[in-house]
């Protein structure tokens, strides 16, 4: 099932306080940040752009070439395949872009940094344990920060890499000893509270939820020890920090924790979640295929609220017949950044029809915007 066969149901209900319209669908395009009202993705290794200022003039706006990387020879060859580049995990999987228009990316394997202006990304780390992070954050006017994700099973010391310059070189910020968790979910800059959260799993006391200050001097565990604290997606906001749950385990749940420190059950969700994002006038987190004695469903869903507290699942695509140890559980990809447009955007993967395609909706709403993610302060600046 994909998103467009259920387009007459999204917002469906009497309850519901929005609705997605389906502006355009791309196929071969994985989002990856907005900055403000441009939104970035890729195509294998070429970094694209979408000016969304253009879709109230044409729904057929085209993407832009940036930049691009260079990655080993062979996976010039495997990115052209939709299957090869599943098998082997090609393209950008993660983007910051800075008020200078310098950018830093992870790619497989790598850290990468374009110079502004520059057509090109250049390796300034070698990705040493595991093959990428899995999001990489922004400190507005500081640094820029990425946690290690790799399997660990012996349980070794995990670090926290830092750039002060613009992402050309890097150091260890913050070493977690050995035994003290798996490997890092996710980093987040909140700009209500100028604080970084950081997201940690994967079993017991390895699941934390834990407040950094913006130089990590001091960091401090929130939540711990249990799967309810073991999320990888987070949005910060005005009343607190959203999260979906990231578990096999147990009932996954949207969860807020507010400013006081207090936990809160918002919604249900179908399985686990690993991708959330923010629009002008809404919040969405994304769930995943990843079968368990808990998590039975065979699709992905697609969760949102126009006012933290009401949420529907706004739709849904069916997982496709190939094995997922291979070729990825099947996802909804919902990009990073400061997004001040009501444009949502996600690429589907996994799917039956909509696999490897990214879909903007504008989202529709008869809520009070939600405070914006970012002010001009808040962008993330070299």
């Amino acid at each position: 099932m994909s998103a467009g066969a259920h387009e007459h149901e999204l917002g469906a209900g009497k309850s519901s306080a929005a609705s997605l319209r389906k502006v355009a669908a791309w196929r071969g395009i994985r989002v990856l940040a907005w900055d403000g009202d441009v939104l970035y993705g890729c195509r294998g290794y070429e970094l694209v752009s979408l000016q969304s200022a253009h879709l109230q003039h044409s729904e057929n706006a085209a993407w832009e070439t940036v930049a691009s990387f260079r990655p080993d020879w062979w996976r010039n060859i495997t990115s052209r395949s939709r299957l090869t580049y599943r098998l082997v995990r090609d393209g950008f999987h993660a983007l910051v872009a800075l008020d200078d228009k310098t950018m830093i990316a992870a790619v497989p394997g790598a850290i990468a940094t374009r110079a502004p202006e520059s057509k090109q990304f250049q390796t300034t780390h070698e990705v040493s344990r595991g093959t990428r992070p899995l999001h990489i954050a922004a400190v507005p006017g500081g640094n820029i920060y990425w946690g290690e994700y790799f399997d660990n099973r012996a349980r070794a010391e995990v670090y926290i890499y830092a750039s002060a310059d613009h992402g050309q070189t890097w150091h260890v910020a913050y070493t977690f000893p050995a035994g003290t968790i798996r490997h890092v979910h996710n980093i987040v800059y909140d700009r209500w509270a100028d604080c970084l959260w950081i997201l940690t799993g994967d079993e017991g006391a390895e699941c934390r939820i834990l407040r950094a200050d913006r130089d990590l001097r001091s960091i401090e565990t929130v939540l711990s020890g249990n799967q309810q604290a073991r999320a990888v997606a987070a949005i910060p906001a005005e009343d607190g920090l959203y999260l979906s749950t990231d578990t096999p385990l147990e009932q996954n749940h949207v969860l807020l924790l507010d400013r006081t420190g207090r936990v809160k059950k918002i919604a249900d969700l179908a399985s686990s979640s690993i991708f959330g994002c923010r629009t002008a006038n809404g919040l969405f987190f994304s769930t995943m295929v990843e079968p368990s004695l808990v998590n039975s469903t065979r699709e992905v869903h697609l969760a949102g609220s126009t006012d933290g507290t009401n949420w529907q699942t706004q739709a849904r695509w069916e997982k496709d017949s190939l094995p997922m140890r291979y070729f990825q559980y099947g996802n909804a990809i919902l990009p990073d950044g400061n997004n001040t447009t009501n444009y949502l955007a996600a690429t589907t993967i996994a799917v039956r029809q909509d696999d490897l395609v990214a879909t903007l909706w504008e989202v529709d709403s008869n809520q009070k915007p939600i405070p914006a993610a970012c002010g001009p302060a808040a962008r993330p600046s070299a």
